[in-house]
C-alpha cells in the first residue's frame, strides 16, 4: 500500500461499481451520502443489511437501485414487501441469511465498502478478497479475528482502511519508503472517560459510555471506543495493514479529533494527516483510491484561533491496548477470544449485568484460559470464536453472582 503514489483526483467518467456491507449503519448511510453526491463517480450494484431497519434499506434500494440485495435476518417474503412497498424497482437479485451477504460480497464489484459491525464480517471480507474486489475496509473486526489469513488472501494494496486512523496513516505514509518509517502513531479522543480512575470507572453507565465527545457510532463501537478496546483493534489493525511491528505502533491522546494518525520517520521528521471529525473523507477516499474526491468534506480552516493537545494513555486505567498486544503475540486464536469475549462483556454491560471495567475482567479471564493455535484455519479461529462467547458467558454469570 505504501508504494501507490497519489495520482490525483478520481478521473472524470472512471466510474467504479460498488457493493455495500452494512448499509443501514452509520458507515454505510455516509458512504451513500458520498455517492448520492458523486453520480457519475459511483454505482451502487448491491446492498447488504443486518435486517433491523428494513424501512431504511428500503429507500436505499428505491434511490439507488442495485442489481442484487441481501439481509442477513428475516425472511424473502417480508424482505421483498417492505422493498415493493418502498418503490423498489423488481425483480432483483434477492437473498436472506448470512449466506446470502457472503455471496453479495464476493459479486466482482469495483469496490466492496465492508461497514458491517463485529466479526460477522470476516466471512464477508474473505469473499470479497477472493472475488478480487478492491476492499475498502471498515470492518476492523475481520481483520482482527482473521489476521494473517486476511493479509495472505489480499494482493498488494487490495485492502484499502477506512477508519480514519488508519486512513491517515495510509495518507502520511506516502511521505517517506516504508524502510523509512520509525514508528506510527494512532490518535485517540479519550472518550466520555478522560481523566478518570480505575476507581471511577466502576460507577459508569451505559448511557455515559455512549455518550461519545466526537463520533456518533454504533452501541458496540461506541462503547470500545469509551473503554479503549476500540483503539485496541486499531492498534493490531495498524499492525497488520502496514507490517509494522506492535512495539513500533504507539497511542496518543488527542481529544479534539483533528490530527487522525501521525508517522514518524527516521529523520526524526513526524507526518501528521489533519481533517475535520467526518468519517466521509476517509470513506470517499477508501472507495476512490488511490484517488481523491473533490470536495468530500468542508476543509479545517485555520481562520480563527484553536488549540490542541496530545497527552499518553493511562494504561494502568485503560489496559486494553496492552492486553491487545499481548494477545496478538500470543497465538493466531488470541485475538478471536479477545474479540469475541468483548463482545459479550459489552453486551451484559448494556444489560446491567456487569459493571464497565467488568468487560476487560471478562477478555482477560477468557485470554487466559485459551490455549490458541499457532497458524490456524478459518475453521480454527471460527471455533475459537465459539469456544470464547460460550466461556464469556459463564464469566459474566459468574460475575453477576459475585455482585
Amino acid at each position: 500500500m505504501t508504494s501507490l503514489p497519489f495520482p490525483g483526483p478520481l478521473p472524470r467518467g472512471a466510474r467504479r461499481t460498488v457493493a455495500i456491507l452494512g448499509s443501514t449503519g452509520s458507515i454505510g448511510t455516509q458512504a451513500l451520502d458520498v455517492i448520492r453526491r458523486n453520480p457519475d463517480a459511483f454505482e451502487v450494484v448491491a446492498l447488504a443489511a443486518g435486517g433491523s431497519s428494513l424501512g431504511l434499506l428500503g429507500e436505499q434500494v428505491a434511490e439507488f437501485g442495485p442489481r442484487q440485495v441481501a439481509v442477513a435476518r428475516g425472511s424473502v417474503p417480508e424482505v421483498r414487501a417492505v422493498l415493493e412497498a418502498a418503490g423498489a424497482s423488481m425483480p432483483m437479485d434477492l437473498g436472506v441469511g448470512e449466506e446470502a451477504v457472503v455471496e453479495l460480497a464476493g459479486c466482482g464489484a469495483d469496490v466492496v465498502l465492508n461497514g458491517m459491525t463485529g466479526s460477522i464480517g470476516l466471512r464477508p471480507t474473505l469473499a470479497a478478497l477472493r472475488a478480487g474486489s478492491m476492499l475498502a475496509l471498515a470492518n476492523k473486526e475481520s481483520l482482527i479475528v482473521g489476521g494473517r489469513l486476511v493479509v495472505d488472501s489480499a494482493a498488494e494494496g487490495q485492502i484499502v482502511p477506512v477508519d480514519s486512523e488508519h486512513s491517515a496513516l495510509a495518507q502520511a505514509l506516502r511521505s517517506g519508503a516504508p524502510d523509512e518509517v520509525e514508528r506510527l502513531v494512532v490518535t485517540a479522543s479519550g472518550g466520555p472517560f478522560r481523566g478518570y480512575t480505575a476507581e471511577q470507572l466502576r460507577s459508569v453507565t451505559p448511557a455515559q459510555a455512549l455518550a461519545h465527545p466526537t463520533w456518533d457510532m454504533g452501541r458496540v463501537v461506541t462503547t470500545n471506543s469509551a473503554s479503549m478496546v476500540n483503539k485496541a483493534l486499531e492498534v493490531i489493525e495498524a499492525h497488520y495493514l502496514f507490517g509494522i511491528p506492535l512495539e513500533r505502533i504507539d497511542v496518543a491522546v488527542h481529544p479534539q479529533s483533528m490530527v487522525h494518525s501521525m508517522v514518524e520517520f527516521v529523520d526524526g521528521s513526524t507526518m501528521a494527516q489533519v481533517s475535520p471529525p467526518d468519517m466521509r473523507l476517509p470513506i470517499a477516499l477508501g472507495l476512490a483510491w488511490p484517488h481523491r474526491v473533490r470536495g468530500a468534506v468542508p476543509p479545517a480552516t485555520f481562520a480563527e484561533p484553536s488549540s490542541w493537545t496530545f497527552e499518553p494513555l493511562d494504561e494502568s486505567v485503560f489496559p486494553a491496548v496492552q492486553i491487545a498486544k499481548d494477545a496478538c503475540r500470543a497465538s493466531g486464536t488470541h485475538l478471536a477470544v479477545f474479540n469475541a469475549a468483548n463482545e459479550e462483556a459489552v453486551d451484559a454491560f448494556h444489560e446491567g449485568r456487569i459493571s464497565f471495567p467488568g468487560i476487560l475482567e471478562v477478555v482477560r479471564a477468557a485470554l487466559d484460559a485459551h490455549s490458541g493455535v499457532p497458524e490456524p484455519s478459518l475453521e480454527d479461529v471460527l471455533a475459537a470464536e465459539r469456544d470464547a462467547r460460550r466461556l464469556a458467558q459463564e464469566l459474566i454469570t459468574r460475575q453477576g453472582d459475585a455482585a
